[in-house]
């Protein structure tokens, strides 16, 4: 069975995450990272058909072609280990693409099908699982419907349609990773008296609608398929191998083991493996002319009978592009889930073609799955346990070419299996890349929420009050213009930009995107000077989240990603807040870029206010021997007599000093649930060039104390604010 690794852009740095209380902020510093290539092997061990545990890095060799390699990084991920797992690195996270054939199966069995794989989702797979849906039909090829997400809801969404386009409006999601705006866990309001009885009722007849609405549409895609005979046939396989080869290629640059769960009634295999000797053929026929003289003067095709070769050929190239993209097909055969007494029809040969597949690439054939969970259970309980080891090639090209790679594990004790793929991409240049493989790139790097960047950025957020019970969030981003210059730039640079809120289950709560096509001439001068500054937002209720920005040139691929924790509170509940410290940046520093409207969400009031006059918050502040003015913003606090202390503490966390911090001023608050707002002073102690942390303690006129703290900046001598 071939297993996962990812070729990827992997930056080496020394960014280091700070453990905050009551932090309802996410800011990061711009910091420099040098681009390193590094290669993660996820490897599974199995001996009698349970994953091996308890291995070190010592225990395995790693050979990259014909060279062996250090291993230079190791991780584990055991399923089976008690609590959930943190940090889960996106190698080591098991990959699902739910792929419906809607060319070669029955419509009803699909429909059937689809609610086999909705158990398997919600019930079989574990919470680090990733799953993507795709479907396939002769008329379309192969649609992602969802990219990889651990978002059940949005998964849910994508098995209620199946991607078709008369039953679900096209998400405006560019990484379709959201499909519909759902309401949080728990919804929105509720119904009384009747009207839930109401609802439910709606509810059950929408569905059926649906379900008819499913079935013709279905029918109508699959019939050429289902239907045809003879080099129609063929001709359907072809088109079959075409497109799920290019659906391998793409799956190639997705990090992590996948497992490709092929929902079909197969094709007729007679296509390729011919068919038995008819009892009227003579033994001792002759061929003539490529055909075959039957006993009663009839000509039959070869080809018929001995199975085509072309066919075989391309069914083969096919499976190859799946093992070298790491990819397993565990094949069902949904001609077997049947409602009640439903026996169905068949296809002639399908199994045997779902059977091909599956062996091909090392995966398993699954019959009668109307419980995917059980009939599965061997499988997900093998692949319970991943090892990833990480090397660094040596005088890699980046020029997407395909590299061997050898797993071994030292003293193997007879009986175990080391499962991991035969080999490696080697990075492709971003030029190269088609934009489903772009898409795919830049979801995954958003959902393994692991740092890295070529373009130094940096991000604040804070959460405002709002009317309703989502929180006002704005969200600015910095972009260093050099760095976003960087290569040969064109007349038109489209900067690309990403926003992505998650909760604790992965699920996105809200997200914001959007591409600006730069004039290069009318705007280098400034972007050389200092960059982009952009101000967006995002609307959340109250919980923990993790915010995921991502910045790109949509032109040569230079991005960066910065992942940062979120606390939104219970504005409702009354209870004292303290946004983080902010400090307002002199204006025209940057080039300032407003979200565009989306929506018919009304305007908010700008939220940066102080003594009646907007300002911009820097998402990087630099402080230096002088006093910084600061704004700080709270709610709920009681009157009175407020006392400010301030502690600098290194970026590990380490307690420098006190600062001095001085309220010079105090607006607003009140009991109308408006925010105060209040303007300081702050002195830091001396400090040596380099990054800190600012933590403020307020303590309002009850004597109730609330923290929250930013990172700043020190510059060395002589240099300006972009440090």
């Amino acid at each position: 069975m071939t297993r996962c690794s990812k070729s990827r852009l992997r930056p080496i740095w020394g960014a280091v995450c700070l453990a905050l209380t009551a932090v309802p902020l996410a800011a990061q510093s711009f910091s420099e990272s040098a681009d390193v290539v590094v290669v993660e092997v996820p490897v599974q061990v199995v001996r009698d058909g349970e994953p091996v545990r308890g291995l070190t890095a010592a225990d395995f060799e790693v050979s990259d072609g014909r060279n062996k390699v250090a291993v230079t990084g190791f991780e584990v991920l055991d399923l089976a280990a008690p609590g959930k797992p943190s940090a889960v690195p996106a190698a080591a996270r098991r990959h699902f693409l739910l792929l419906f054939d809607l060319t070669f199966s029955d419509p009803q069995a699909v429909v059937r099908a689809r609610e086999a794989a909705r158990d398997l989702v919600l019930q079989g797979l574990h919470g680090s699982d990733l799953v993507a849906l795709a479907t396939y039909s002769a008329k379309q090829g192969t649609q992602l419907v969802l990219g990889f997400t651990s978002d059940r809801r949005q998964i849910d969404t994508a098995l209620d349609t199946l991607g078709l386009a008369k039953l679900a409006g096209r998400s405006v999601d560019p990484l379709r990773l959201v499909l519909s705006q759902l309401a949080p866990a728990g919804g929105e309001g509720g119904a009384e008296g009747s009207a839930a009885p109401r609802a439910a009722e709606a509810s059950l007849e929408a569905e059926a609608a649906n379900s008819m609405s499913m079935l013709s549409e279905l029918g109508a895609m699959g019939a050429m398929g289902r239907d045809a005979t003879g080099s129609a046939q063929k001709a359907a396989i072809s088109g079959l191998t075409r497109s799920f080869a290019g659906l391998a290629r793409m799956m190639g640059g997705v990090v992590g083991r996948k497992h490709v769960i092929y929902l079909s009634e197969g094709f007729d295999s007679s296509i390729t493996q011919g068919t038995v000797a008819s009892a009227t053929e003579d033994p001792t026929q002759d061929t003539v002319s490529g055909g075959v003289l039957a006993a009663d003067g009839s000509m039959s095709s070869s080809e018929s009978r001995f199975g085509s070769t072309e066919s075989l050929n391309d069914i083969e190239k096919m499976l190859e592009e799946f093992r070298r993209a790491d990819c397993v097909i565990q094949a069902v055969d949904i001609g077997g889930i049947r409602a009640g007494g439903d026996q169905g029809t068949q296809r002639r040969g399908g199994k045997d073609s779902l059977f091909q597949m599956a062996r091909g690439t090392g995966g398993e054939l699954y019959e009668n799955a109307n419980d995917l969970s059980a009939v599965m259970g061997k499988m997900l309980q093998r692949t319970g346990v991943t090892y990833v080891l990480s090397f660094q090639p040596d005088k890699l090209k980046r020029d997407g070419s395909y590299r061997k790679l050898k797993v071994e594990l030292k003293g193997t004790p007879r009986g175990t299996r080391v499962l991991h793929r035969p080999g490696y991409y080697a990075p492709k240049p971003y030029v190269d890349m088609t934009p489903l493989e772009r898409l795919l790139e830049t979801a995954t790097q958003l959902v393994g929420g692991e740092e890295f960047g070529s373009i130094p950025a940096a991000v604040l957020a804070a959460p405002f009050r709002a009317a309703g019970e989502r929180a006002y969030v704005p969200v600015l981003i910095e972009v260093d213009g050099a760095a976003l210059l960087a290569g040969e730039p064109g007349p038109a640079l489209p900067l690309e930009i990403y926003v992505y809120a998650m909760d604790p289950a992965g699920a996105v709560v809200d997200f914001l995107t959007q591409t600006m096509n730069l004039d290069v001439a009318k705007v280098e001068a400034a972007l050389r000077q200092s960059g982009i500054k952009f101000f967006g937002h995002v609307d959340l209720p109250p919980g923990s989240y993790s915010l995921r920005v991502l910045v790109r040139n949509g032109i040569t691929g230079a991005a960066s990603l910065r992942v940062a924790a979120l606390e939104v509170p219970a504005f409702a509940a009354a209870s004292p807040v303290l946004l983080p410290p902010f400090f307002p940046e002199p204006p025209g520093r940057w080039m300032m870029v407003r979200e565009a409207p989306r929506g018919e969400a009304k305007q908010v009031a700008y939220p940066f206010m102080q003594k009646n006059q907007p300002y911009v918050p820097a998402a990087r502040p630099v402080v230096g021997s002088e006093p910084a003015a600061v704004s700080l913003v709270g709610y709920g606090l009681a009157a009175g007599d407020l006392k400010a202390e301030a502690l600098v503490l290194t970026r590990d966390g380490k307690e420098v000093g006190p600062g001095t911090l001085e309220v010079v001023g105090r607006e607003g608050g009140g009991g109308g649930g408006g925010p105060d707002r209040l303007a300081a002073t702050f002195q830091a102690p001396s400090l040596q060039p380099g990054e800190y942390l600012l933590r403020v303690t307020l303590t309002d006129g009850a004597g109730k104390s609330q923290t929250s703290a930013i990172p700043f900046v020190v510059p060395a001598a002589g240099r300006g604010a972009r440090g």
